[in-house]
């Protein structure tokens, strides 16, 4: 008999206790909310104080030629604020990097490192670096270079007093997230159980009408996403959830 290969990762629950601040970092308006609102919701829920720091503007979104793209980026802006609202969260920050031409750059991973001395995060959300081949447009290359960006700002960055030493001159002393949580990644570990938020979930990605217009299929196509991943969760028949690969860095 062939070799079956190894088990795949057990998928455990989120267990939140002691968690206060959590940052999450994305390439475009609207990536945290087709992959994070649900658990995002569940966790303000809880207590928990989260803080958006959005790369891009989404200045090349959508497709409405006749909108220039200084005012999509302003639109874009407007959205993300509002679909923020929907889930509880007030903190959000765009570092106006050019969308469509992100790189992981040391002045990239300056500013994430900033924003994570600034809000001192527990747990630190963002886009996994890895390309899933079955699913692509998840890996959206900004996406990969917004996580490998904001990987390499938890560690080494963020912690080390002599990487961007601008930093301790603007008076942010470095500081150490103890876990990152991948979204889109391969091999997740983790899951939130957003059974009860599905429906911030849906009302965050509503207000991103440049992109989704009115949004009539996302339920249908969001609700298929979350049933597959909890399953994959061990949950109950019809259970909703979002996964993460989590990663330690004590």
């Amino acid at each position: 008999m062939a070799d079956a290969g190894p088990d795949p990762t057990p998928i455990a629950l989120d267990e939140p206790q002691g968690v206060e601040r959590i940052l999450v970092v994305c390439a475009h308006p609207d990536d945290v909310d087709f992959g994070a609102a649900g658990s995002v919701a569940v966790w303000v829920k809880a207590g928990i104080e989260v803080a958006y720091c959005i790369v891009t503007d989404g200045d090349a979104g959508g497709s409405d030629r006749s909108i220039s793209r200084p005012d999509m980026a302003v639109i874009r802006r407007d959205e993300q604020r509002a679909a923020a609202g929907e889930v509880g969260v007030s903190d959000v920050t765009f570092l106006g990097y050019p969308d469509g031409r992100l790189f992981p750059t040391i002045e990239l991973r300056r500013d994430i490192s900033r924003q994570i001395r600034l809000f001192q995060p527990q747990r630190l959300v963002c886009q996994s670096p890895d390309r899933i081949w079955d699913r692509i447009g998840a890996s959206h290359p900004d996406h990969l270079a917004a996580g490998e960006a904001s990987v390499c700002a938890v560690y080494p960055d963020a912690r080390n007093p002599f990487a961007h030493p601008e930093l301790l001159a603007e008076g942010l002393e470095p500081f150490t997230v103890p876990e990152m949580w991948l979204m889109a990644a391969p091999d997740a570990n983790r899951a939130v159980e957003i059974t009860d938020t599905f429906d911030r979930k849906i009302a965050a990605l509503r207000r991103h009408r440049s992109q989704v217009g009115e949004g009539e299929w996302l339920d249908e196509r969001i609700r298929t996403w979350v049933q597959g991943a909890g399953r994959a969760a061990g949950l109950g028949e019809g259970r909703l959830a979002e996964l993460f690969r989590v990663v330690a860095t004590p």
